[in-house]
C-alpha cells in the first residue's frame, strides 16, 4: 500500500513504514528512544516491533496497564516520571505501541513533556489504525468522561503493520470496525454496505478498506484540523455513544462496553434522531439498524438509564453556550453540526434500540 501524505507527517504502512521509521531515527540523532507500551502489546506485539527496528540508540521500554480505565492523567504522571528517571530529554523519541488508549495518552505525554518531544503512533489495534492514531488528537479521561484533557500535535509518523491485527480477539476487531462504519456513513453509502457485508470480505480486503478509512480521516482532518467545521463530522454516533461508554464504565451494575461498541449504539440512536429531525431515511434507518444489530450484541437500556447518560452529554466537547451538538445525517454521506435534539427525543430514540432487541 501506498504511504498517505499529510501536511505534518506521513502514515506508512506494513514493511515501507519499518524502513522510513529506520531512517528517520538515523536521520535524527536522537539520545534516546522509548517505547510505550501496555501490558498487552508488551506481551503480544513488543518482540515483533524490536525485531524491524535497526538501531544503536539505547532503548528502554515503558509499561502501563492496559483497558480505558487506565486512560488517566495518573497514568500520565507515571509516564512523565519514568521517562524523568530514565533521563529522557527534549532530544528523546517516543514510540506509542498500541491501542487507542496508548496512542491517546503516549501522544498526549509526548506533547507535555519538557514541553513536547518528538512521538510516532505504531497502532496495533482495528480501533487505533483507522482513528486514533491519525489526526493528532491525543488526551485522557477524567473520571469516567471521555478524552476531556488534551491536546491537537500530531507526531512525526503513523506506522500500521496491519500483521498486529492478528494478535486481537473477535470483539476487539468488532470495536474497530465501528469506526470505519462511522466512515461510509457520513462519506460513502458503497463504503458502509461493503464492510456490513462481513462474510465476504478477506484479510487483504481488511488492509484496502483500513487505506480507505485512513484517507477519509485524513482529508477531514486535513481541511479543518482544529475541528471548527466538518471535522466534527467524525463525531456522528459519539455524542451519544461517549455517554453510553462512560455510563458503562462508571456504572457498577453495568458490563463495561468497548468503544466500538458503545459507538455502535450512538450511530443507530443518532440515525434515529436523523430521521425525525432531518427526514433521513425511514427505509435507510431500518436497514442501518439491523446491519449494526447484526455485528453488535445489542444491550437492553431501563428507563433509569436514560436520565444519567443525558446528564453525561454536558460533558461533549462539541457543546457551545450550554447547548448539547449533535452531528446528525440528512442522508448518508450528508452529516450536519450543531443539531440540537430535546431530551425527550433523546429518550424517544433510545426506546426505538430497545425495539430492535429481541
Amino acid at each position: 500500500m501506498n504511504s498517505i501524505e499529510t501536511k505534518t507527517y506521513t502514515v506508512h504502512f506494513n514493511s515501507t513504514g519499518y524502513k522510513a521509521l529506520n531512517q528517520y531515527i538515523d536521520k535524527h540523532y536522537f539520545s534516546k528512544v522509548f517505547v510505550l507500551v501496555d501490558t498487552n502489546t508488551h506481551e503480544f506485539c513488543l518482540a515483533t516491533f524490536m525485531s524491524h527496528l535497526k538501531t544503536h540508540i539505547d532503548i528502554e521500554i515503558i509499561e502501563i496497564e492496559a483497558g480505558e480505565q487506565y486512560k488517566t492523567i495518573e497514568t500520565c504522571v507515571g509516564v512523565w516520571n519514568a521517562l524523568s528517571e530514565l533521563n529522557a530529554d527534549r532530544k528523546s523519541l517516543l514510540l506509542n505501541l498500541g491501542g487507542g488508549v496508548v496512542t491517546d495518552l503516549g501522544g498526549f505525554v509526548a506533547s507535555t513533556f519538557k514541553r513536547g518531544i518528538k512521538y510516532i503512533n505504531i497502532p496495533t489495534s482495528l480501533l487505533a489504525m483507522v482513528d486514533a492514531s491519525v489526526g493528532g488528537k491525543n488526551g485522557v479521561d477524567l473520571g469516567a468522561v471521555k478524552n476531556q484533557i488534551g491536546v491537537i500535535n500530531s507526531g512525526d509518523m503513523v506506522l500500521i503493520d496491519t500483521s498486529f491485527l492478528d494478535t486481537l480477539p473477535q470483539n476487539h476487531l468488532k470495536s474497530g470496525l465501528a469506526e470505519m462504519l462511522k466512515h461510509g456513513l457520513i462519506k460513502d453509502r458503497v463504503y458502509f454496505e461493503t464492510l456490513t457485508d462481513l462474510s465476504k470480505l478477506t484479510l487483504n480486503d481488511l488492509d484496502a478498506l483500513i487505506y480507505d478509512s485512513v484517507i477519509i480521516k485524513k482529508n477531514i482532518v486535513l481541511e479543518d484540523p482544529k475541528e471548527q467545521g466538518v471535522r466534527k463530522h467524525l463525531n456522528f454516533g459519539h455524542t451519544l455513544g461517549h455517554a453510553i461508554e462512560s455510563y458503562f464504565l462508571e456504572s457498577e451494575s453495568k458490563q463495561e462496553l468497548l468503544h466500538g461498541e458503545a459507538i455502535a449504539i450512538g450511530m443507530i440512536l443518532e440515525c434515529y434522531l436523523s430521521a425525525e429531525l432531518l427526514g433521513f431515511s425511514k427505509n435507510d434507518l431500518e436497514s442501518i439498524s439491523k446491519a449494526i444489530n447484526s455485528i453488535y450484541k445489542p444491550v437492553q437500556f431501563k428507563d433509569e438509564d436514560y436520565a444519567p447518560i443525558i446528564e453525561l452529554l454536558k460533558y461533549d466537547k462539541k457543546n457551545e453556550h450550554g447547548n448539547v451538538n449533535f452531528v446528525l445525517l440528512e442522508a448518508i454521506g450528508q452529516p450536519k453540526i450543531d443539531c440540537l435534539v430535546s431530551n425527550e427525543l433523546i429518550i424517544e430514540a433510545f426506546k426505538y434500540y430497545n425495539s430492535l432487541v429481541v
